[in-house]
């Protein structure tokens, strides 16, 4: 099956950025375990887009290890704000334009900061979402920095 043509495919192409396609079989909530097998790549490399918002109403993406959560109030601590939260599906695809399950930081429809988990530019290869659900690009972290310019922090807790 040929990989979709999606706005974040056409970002990375234009940004001259290398990366391989991986398309899997989708399952509803089924999040990064089912991705992970399909591919057999280690979770910890699966890349989570995750759509959130500031008590303030401040919308913003979050990279985080597959097998990780988000640890919200030491975001929101870095953030100076009192809580963060994980956006609405409605609110989330609104603001990056992609399907919740198939949300790509890439090619978002919305400019918005982006927040990565320190670590993640430690793997030699990550894997995240191409901007369609059953579909991962495979690329090198320092090349999504790059194109990304995220503001690094440590805010993983094991999932």
């Amino acid at each position: 099956m040929k990989p979709p043509m999606t706005l974040a495919i056409r970002e990375l192409q234009n940004a001259n950025i290398s990366f391989t396609s991986h398309l899997y079989e989708y399952q509803d909530k089924g999040g990064t375990a089912v991705s992970s097998k399909e591919l057999g790549v280690d979770e910890h490399s699966i890349i989570k887009t995750l759509i959130m918002e500031s008590d303030k109403k401040d919308i913003f993406v979050v990279l985080m290890h597959g097998d990780a959560q988000v640890s919200t109030k030491e975001l929101a601590r870095i953030l100076g704000v009192k809580t963060v939260s994980p956006c609405s599906p409605a609110v989330a695809d609104k603001y990056s334009g992609y399907q919740v399950g198939g949300t790509s930081p890439f090619g978002t429809r919305r400019k918005m900061t982006v927040y990565m988990e320190a670590s993640i530019l430690e793997l030699s290869k990550i894997y995240i979402n191409g901007g369609k659900r059953g579909f991962l690009v495979g690329m090198d972290p320092q090349e999504s920095a790059r194109i990304l310019n995220p503001i690094l922090v440590n805010v993983a807790i094991a999932g």
